[in-house]
């Protein structure tokens, strides 16, 4: 006789079997990528957003439905990375929704839970596609109502049916999306959540599966790089009214209210600044400077369990930055000019209250520095090779003392996770400009006024970034077939806003004719950004080249310094 039922310990292993799965599956989703470009993600993106939810499964010694939905939920929410993570992240957060009401769950709780899942995904993307890793997870669901409804209780049996119906609706993809079907392929995302169920059901059936997981911190490709230029004496110089930076986490412990949350604020004012409280429904991340965080943590005990607390002593480690500038300053041969800002990637040094900040996604040295001299705050590095992960904006949000805060994700991959970012944040006016490339970013930020409103500046930069047209040189990974061109292993692929441009096996030739099929009436100017494989004499060519082409139009040479793209050229 089959089991009917799954306990919080079953469900568990349950999900971080589906986890190792996805995992060990991650590089072949990668390789599903529709464009054959050397930085498909989608595995990777869905691989490191469950695997942060994983971290607090494996964490927890004795399970019950609660801790379980919280730590999906919660470890999901803030580690999700990419579309596809990102919507992994609100299919867990649904379906969590329904489950932690009970202690044990059946077939009929597991296809409610479905349905939720669906539901709560759908709600978060704006402009749903079929044919995606929405479509197979509203597949499964269905399956999963019509068995419960025609009796079933025999799980073995229902998740069994329920994984057969989402691979049929993954092989279906490639007739609901016709660049997949061009391109050979299913849709990544689909086979991520497939990969994900095949796991989990392993582990119900008691197959030998190793669930342990490699959780040891790795140097992220999204960490924040500050933009704050101060002067080892002005360092040594700055006041520091509070001494501790505390951080902490509080395990709700019963619903959260808007008042709650904003007296909660208001008594942090009152014994400290740089205040931020972000909450969603089962965690509370706060943040301030204060004198006695030991106040701060007692009035959070009312609200739950304290975790991850961190307390630094601002003062000493600005006493011993300071020192070690000075020191790296003496024995350096080439002093630095006078004047010259040296940069400060710490927060130490608590940077002034401002009404409005600015945070771009960007990679590459002269990328990030073009965004630096536009009055950026902070730089989260990423984009095509890493997508920053929802905790790593809230993170960037954090450090940034301004009441309004614009978000250019520079990365359609990348839009989701902003938003999502946005929702938890509470205390700030989060604006995310929905730019798809960086110099949609560069543009964006350039027509920031600052003496209209915040609503007036937005509508402003949503206009402009439309006006911007993007192409991006890279290598194929494989042969394919895409928007009817014949592309082999090696060739280079110049990728406008909606397709491939052009294909070619020379480099310059392919970056010229990708401008040209680029190219309107309306464009006056052509900015050209190399990569850190692209010699300026390379590049110079090229700029040449389009000089003479576009004799009418100003052409702007720049480093960026991105990898994978040989170069980016935007045209406005």
């Amino acid at each position: 006789m089959g089991l009917n039922i799954i306990d919080a310990k079953m469900l568990a292993k349950m999900f971080l079997a589906g986890a190792k799965n996805l995992e060990h599956k991650k590089e072949w989703i990668n390789e599903l990528n529709v464009f054959p470009v050397p930085d498909g993600d989608t595995g990777t993106n869905m691989s490191m957003t469950i695997l942060s939810a994983a971290k607090e499964v494996a964490a927890i010694d004795e399970p019950d439905m609660v801790s379980l939905s919280k730590a999906i939920s919660s470890g999901s929410l803030r580690g999700a990375r990419g579309n596809s993570g990102v919507i992994l992240s609100q299919l867990f957060r649904g379906f969590t929704k329904v489950i932690r009401e009970y202690d044990e769950i059946n077939v009929a709780i597991l296809a409610s839970a479905c349905d939720k899942a669906v539901e709560t995904a759908y709600k978060a993307v704006m402009k749903p596609k079929e044919g995606t890793i929405l479509t197979v997870a509203k597949g499964a669901a269905r399956r999963a109502t019509d068995l419960a409804m025609a009796g079933e209780k025999n799980l073995e049996i229902f998740i069994g049916e329920v994984i057969k119906e989402a691979e049929i609706v993954l092989a279906q993809t490639p007739d609901m999306l016709p660049v997949l079907k061009q391109a050979g392929v299913v849709d990544s995302g689909g086979q991520g959540l497939v990969e994900v169920l095949k796991g989990a059901y392993d582990a119900f059936l008691g197959k030998e599966i190793d669930v342990s997981l490699d959780f040891a911190p790795k140097t992220s490709a999204a960490a924040e790089k500050g933009a704050l230029p101060s002067t080892i004496e002005a360092q040594a110089n700055a006041e520091i009214k509070y001494c501790y930076c505390t951080q902490f986490l509080i395990m709700l412990s019963k619903p959260f209210n808007i008042k709650q949350e904003m007296d909660f604020k208001e008594y942090l004012s009152s014994i400290g600044d740089s205040i931020v409280v972000v909450a969603d429904d089962e965690i509370v991340k706060v943040h301030v400077h204060t004198n006695d965080p030991g106040l701060a943590m007692q009035k959070a005990l009312r609200f739950g369990a304290l975790t991850t607390i961190i307390i630094e002593n601002m003062r000493l480690e600005r006493d011993e930055k300071v020192s070690d500038m000075m020191e790296r300053q003496m024995q350096s041969t080439d002093l630095p000019d006078k004047g010259s800002p040296a940069e400060q990637n710490s927060a130490t040094v608590p940077p002034a209250h401002k009404e409005t900040g600015f945070i771009a996604v960007s990679i590459g040295e002269g990328m990030n520095e073009i965004f630096r001299s536009l009055g950026v705050d902070y730089i989260i590095e990423g984009g095509q090779t890493m997508n920053p992960s929802t905790e790593d904006m809230l993170n960037a949000i954090e450090k940034i003392n301004a009441d309004n805060i614009f978000i250019f994700p520079n990365n359609k991959n990348i839009i989701l996770a902003a938003n999502q970012a946005k929702q938890l944040t509470k205390d700030k006016n989060i604006i995310v400009i929905p730019t798809k490339t960086v110099p949609q970013g560069i543009t964006a930020i350039i027509n920031y006024v600052p003496d209209i409103s915040v609503e007036e500046n937005e509508s402003v930069m949503a206009e402009e970034v439309q006006r911007v047209a993007t192409g991006q040189v890279t290598y194929a990974v494989r042969d394919t077939m895409i928007d009817n061109q014949e592309i082999h292993q090696g060739d280079f692929m110049g990728i406008g806003d909606k397709g491939i441009l052009a294909v070619g096996t020379d480099l310059q030739s392919v970056a010229f004719n990708m401008v040209q099929k680029m190219m309107s009436d309306e464009f006056e100017l052509i900015s050209i950004y190399y990569g850190d494989v692209i010699t300026k004499d390379q590049a110079q060519k090229l700029a040449d080249m389009v000089k003479t082409e576009y004799s009418g139009c100003d052409v702007e040479l720049q480093f960026g310094g991105q990898p994978i793209y040989s170069y980016i050229i935007s045209a406005e």
